[in-house]
């Protein structure tokens, strides 16, 4: 039987008031005390109370005087961009890469460090010396804590990495190691999840109730966004479309089973599969590069890839029915061609009405999407900034 909520306490209303008046505050870039109660439905004397302790953190400052309705000129709040500094990092397959990030998602300081093949525990050595390089370069703003993003399965709730098959980490308290290494609160999500998180926290325009992230690289994820929340799924496995099997392919995966997603739509799968084609294409950018020429190896594998991508993503649309589907990761770099396949064969294979009410378009090819992702979801662990506005 679910437990029965504890009674609130003085505090932890008065902790969920200050985040509720923090939100408002970077939602809307710059307001005024008075809108601030209108808007969270708090008393005047309230927002006073509590704005005037964010002032003192300096999480939160004045920037001056707003329009007049009628009497005197309100004073406009924001919260302070360099208030806070966080660490994100990216464990990625060949590179992990990590940043200073502000609370506005500018990138202060960066680093990037090569796996060389390394795993276990030298991998993790190699995670603790890249954020003590980070953490001694960091400046005078206080560090509100490191965000994570690694690929496989990972608890976000614990901070586990329940299976990460390149870095061999299996059963890995990651989140408690970090904490207790470094002293600072410490989130880890799953890199696509990650990403999604991005969207949603830096991301321009109306953040959506609903979305879906698939991030396209070295591997293949799905960051599932249900009702301004993240979704990990029971078993945290929410969105690993990339090891699921999809038509007759016949490659071995990474994970020791055949025909999965990744072996024909992966950045990996492909170049790989157009290197046999056409030797000169070795790596990512070569890939890119014959297809935007016309090379016809590179075009009919990124069209198949992109059809098997598009299968799965029709399964996402019939199960979810969320209309906006987003592209992100390496693979963007690829082009209408690529995104092109990736439609037309999920409108054929959801269903039409569906189908037809669902936009799939590309987002950020950047490498900063999961380390800014991290962040973004460390910020909503202990400032209470909701992901969906």
């Amino acid at each position: 039987m679910t437990a029965l909520p504890e009674r609130a306490t003085h505090q932890r209303t008065r902790a969920f008031n200050q985040q509720l008046v923090l939100r408002a505050i970077y939602d809307r870039n710059e307001v005024s005390r008075a809108e601030l109660a209108r808007l969270t439905g708090l008393t005047r004397t309230s927002v006073s109370h509590l704005v005037g302790e964010l002032l003192d953190d300096r999480l939160v400052e004045e920037v001056g005087r707003g329009p007049s309705t009628g009497g005197k000129q309100p004073i406009l709040l924001r919260v302070r961009a360099d208030g806070r500094h966080l660490i994100g990092l990216d464990l990625g397959e060949s590179t992990f890469s990590g940043a200073v990030v502000d609370l506005r998602g500018k990138i202060v300081r960066r680093l990037s460090v090569p796996l060389d093949g390394r795993d276990g525990d030298a991998a993790l050595q190699l995670v603790y010396s890249l954020i003590e390089s980070l953490v001694s370069g960091n400046g005078a703003s206080p560090l509100l804590g490191i965000g994570i993003g690694a690929p496989g399965l990972i608890d976000s709730r614990s901070g586990d990495v329940r299976w990460a098959v390149n870095l061999a980490w299996e059963g890995l308290p990651l989140g408690r190691l970090v904490e207790e290494r470094f002293g600072v609160p410490v989130v880890v999500a799953n890199d696509s999840h990650a990403a999604a998180v991005a969207e949603l926290t830096f991301g321009s325009g109306a953040r959506p109730e609903n979305l879906i992230v698939v991030r396209v690289g070295r591997g293949i994820g799905a960051g599932i966004v249900l009702n301004g929340q993240l979704f990990h799924g029971d078993g945290a496995g929410a969105g690993e479309i990339g090891h699921t099997i999809y038509g007759d392919g016949r490659e071995r995966c990474r994970c020791t089973r055949i025909g999965c997603l990744e072996t024909v739509a992966s950045m990996r799968a492909m170049v790989a599969a157009a290197g046999r084609l056409n030797p000169a294409i070795d790596d990512d950018a070569a890939l890119a590069r014959a297809l935007a020429a016309g090379d016809p190896a590179a075009r009919s594998v990124v069209i198949h890839g992109g059809s098997m991508l598009g299968v799965a993503i029709a399964t996402l649309i019939g199960t979810l029915n969320v209309d906006r589907v987003l592209l992100v990761g390496p693979a963007v770099a690829l082009g209408d061609t690529w995104l092109n396949a990736i439609r037309a064969r999920a409108r054929v294979s959801a269903l039409p009405l569906l189908a037809e009410q669902t936009h799939i378009e590309m987002g950020a090819g950047h490498d900063d999407v999961v380390l800014l992702g991290a962040s973004g979801l460390l910020m909503t662990h202990e400032l209470g900034l909701s992901l969906a506005r």
